[in-house]
């Protein structure tokens, strides 16, 4: 079976326009799979603190190392294990976050995920029994999380990669302020993480790219001291020999890669991590449902990118956000 073959890259999500009065000490490496940019204005020597603590979180979180604390877990055959703090502070976040979206979000899918191709780029379309079987494997409720222990059932498998680079942004941010850094611009990888405003004291300009053009903006968010992450369907898929598109963020309740009607959804909140589980989750959703649990969190703001075209915007980005002309006529979702 032969297939056309895409992948973007994640640091195409956003484009950071303008710069600060004065001249920052920035510091750029790859990591996580992605290029990772780390600007602040003072506190130069906080940045190879960062690149460091980048590469041990990293060597815990991701599946793909196998001396890491995921890929132990993966192969633990459903024996307790040891995990480090950062490990389990991560895992417990996630589990809340799991029960908090019914199983919308759920990092067990990584089976799926690799079936599908989307981890060493094989592509291919799992039949129906391959996809109900790994479906058995798949279940957030049945990791067992007490303090640093926890378990995962024999040939389940978990993975970060929807939530490493979020709680990598918020360790960054704890090294800067450790550091006196009071104004900083971290994007790992199109995850955004702003300390501060500017160091002339406004606020960062930010462009979400255009889904269906990653190379130009829907628009310009204004962000201090926040977070923002974008999920997105034209980031990574392929197509398949019927024409169908396949992206990489699987549905957990069905197996195969969602098909929500959303391009892409921008999160901006407080916390990277959970910014970063939100833009997953409510990818997966649709425009309603992510409508009606913005409503009942009250903790977030985004901005949807329907495939029809259409712009969707919480009432509270509104006075941050200026869209391009062609999403000028954006709807407003309101309380």
């Amino acid at each position: 079976m032969k297939f056309l073959r895409f992948l973007g890259t994640a640091a195409a999500v956003f484009l950071v326009c303008g710069c600060a009065s004065e001249a920052p000490a920035s510091r750029t490496f790859f990591a996580m799979d992605t290029v990772m940019t780390v600007t602040a204005y003072g506190g130069e020597d906080s940045l190879p603190l960062c690149e460091k603590r980048i590469t041990e979180l990293e060597n815990l979180l991701s599946a793909q190392k196998p001396d890491s604390d995921a890929a132990r877990l993966n192969i633990s055959d459903g024996t307790e294990m040891s995990l480090s703090d950062d490990t389990a502070a991560l895992l417990g976040e996630v589990l809340d976050f799991c029960r908090e979206t019914d199983g919308i979000y759920d990092p067990t899918v990584y089976p799926l995920v690799r079936e599908w191709g989307f981890i060493d780029g094989d592509y291919k379309v799992p039949d129906s029994a391959k996809i109900a079987e790994l479906l058995e494997k798949t279940g957030f409720e049945k990791i067992a999380l007490s303090g640093n222990t926890a378990s995962v059932p024999a040939d389940f498998e978990l993975d970060f990669g929807a939530c490493a680079k979020g709680y990598a942004a918020d360790e960054l941010k704890k090294i800067l302020a450790e550091n006196g850094v009071t104004s900083a611009l971290l994007d790992l990888g199109g995850n955004i993480l702003t300390v501060g405003g500017k160091s002339d004291g406004s606020p960062w300009k930010i462009g979400v790219a255009d889904p269906f053009s990653p190379s130009e903006s829907v628009g310009t968010l204004l962000l201090s001291d926040c977070a923002a992450v974008t999920s997105g369907g034209y980031e990574r898929y392929f197509i398949a020999e019927n024409g169908e598109r396949c992206c990489h963020i699987i549905d957990p309740r069905t197996g195969c890669p969602t098909d929500s009607g959303i391009a892409s959804v921008t999160v901006v909140g407080q916390s990277g991590t959970r910014c970063d589980m939100l833009s997953t989750a409510l990818f997966i959703m649709g425009t309603e449902k992510a409508a009606d649990f913005w409503r009942g969190a009250g903790d977030f703001d985004m901005l949807i990118i329907t495939e029809d075209g259409k712009m969707l915007i919480t009432e509270g980005l509104t006075d941050n956000f200026t869209p391009a002309e062609k999403y000028a006529e954006a709807e407003v979702i309101r309380k």
